[in-house]
C-alpha cells in the first residue's frame, strides 16, 4: 500500500522555538507515522534542529521512517539547519535506524534514579563562606538577576562533539521558563548557594508533578567556575533532596541525566544515592 506524507501545521509554538511536522498515512488516510522538527529562534542554536520520528511498530520495515527522515532533512535545509539532533535509547530499534542513515553519536547520557523510599541522603557539611537559599517557582526579584548570571555556569558543561554554542539567558527568559513550568501544572523547586557578596554562585533545580507524586526530574545544576572545587554541587543537591522530601512527602523518586564524560557530576550523584537506569545516545547528522 502506498504511503503519502502530509505536512502539518503544528500549534506547538514557544517563545524561543517552533515545530514543523509531517504525517505519514496510507492511501485511505490511516496514519502510520509522524515526524517533527523543532527549530530554535535563538541565534546560538539556530544551526541545530531537534528531530523526532515515530513509526507504528506494525508498519516498520516498509521504508516509512526513511521517507519521513527525507522530508525532515529537506525541511531542515530549507530553514538553514546545519545539524540534526535526536535522543534515542542505546541499542534500540531507533538507534540502529539512525546509525544506518549516517547519524553519529554526539554524546551519551546516563539516566539515573534516586529512590526516595529506600535511600537515606547523607549529611553533607556546609561550605564555609556560603549560605543556601531555596524557593518554589519564579526566582525572587532580589535574586533573579544573579540567578540568571549563574546560568552561565552551564556553558562549559560536557557536550560531546555537538556544537551547542553559548546558551544566552536574560531575566525575561529566566522568568518565562518558570512560568512555563507553572502553566504545565508542575512545580519548580530551586536551591542556590549565595556567596558573601550576596550573589548566587551555583544552583540546582527539580521539577515535580502538580500532585507531588511519581518521580521528580532534575533540571539544571551549575556552579560558576570561580566557585568550583569546594563541594557546592554536593551540598546544594543534598539540601535539595531534603527540601523535596519535606515539600513532597508522596514523591517516589528523583530522575537525573548526566553526560557520561561528566565524571564530577556522576560522582556527586553516586554519593547521593542515584543509581543508573539506562543510557541514551544523542545522535547527530550534519547536513
Amino acid at each position: 500500500m502506498s504511503i503519502r506524507l502530509i505536512p502539518l501545521t503544528d500549534p506547538d509554538h514557544k517563545p524561543f522555538s517552533r515545530r514543523i511536522a509531517w504525517l505519514a498515512a496510507q492511501a485511505d488516510g490511516t496514519p502510520v507515522g509522524s515526524a517533527f522538527l523543532r527549530l530554535s529562534s535563538r541565534k546560538s542554536h539556530a544551526h541545530l534542529g531537534d528531530l523526532e520520528i515515530t513509526v507504528h511498530p506494525a508498519e516498520r520495515g516498509r521504508g516509512i521512517g526513511t521517507l519521513l527522515l527525507g522530508a525532515v532533512v529537506t525541511g531542515a535545509r530549507d530553514h538553514d539547519v546545519r545539524t540534526l539532533v535526536t535522543d534515542v535509547d542505546v541499542n534500540s530499534v531507533g538507534d540502529h535506524f539512525l546509525r544506518r542513515h549516517g547519524f553519529t553519536i554526539g554524546l551519551t547520557l546516563i539516566y539515573a534514579r534516586l529512590d526516595l523510599s529506600t535511600t537515606t541522603t547523607p549529611d553533607v557539611p556546609e561550605v564555609p563562606g556560603y549560605r543556601l537559599v531555596s524557593w518554589e517557582g519564579a526566582a525572587p526579584d532580589e535574586l533573579v538577576h544573579t540567578f540568571t548570571d549563574a546560568r552561565t555556569g552551564m556553558n562549559d558543561a560536557p557536550s560531546g562533539t555537538i556544537d551547542t554554542g553559548v546558551d544566552v539567558w536574560d531575566v525575561e527568559r529566566t522568568r518565562h521558563a518558570a512560568q512555563l513550568i507553572e502553566q504545565r501544572g508542575e512545580r519548580l523547586s530551586v536551591v542556590a548557594a549565595v556567596d558573601a557578596t550576596g550573589r548566587i554562585a551555583g544552583f540546582t533545580e527539580v521539577v515535580v508533578a502538580g500532585d507531588g507524586k511519581g518521580d521528580g526530574q532534575n533540571y539544571g545544576t551549575a556552579v560558576l567556575p570561580e566557585h568550583r572545587g569546594r563541594g557546592l554541587a554536593l551540598w546544594m543537591k543534598a539540601a535539595q533532596i531534603h527540601e523535596i522530601r519535606r515539600r513532597f512527602p508522596d514523591l517516589d523518586g528523583l530522575l537525573t541525566d548526566t553526560v557520561d564524560t561528566n565524571t564530577a557530576m556522576r560522582r556527586t550523584n553516586d554519593r547521593l544515592g542515584y543509581r543508573p537506569q539506562y543510557q541514551v545516545h544523542r545522535r547527530t547528522l550534519d547536513l
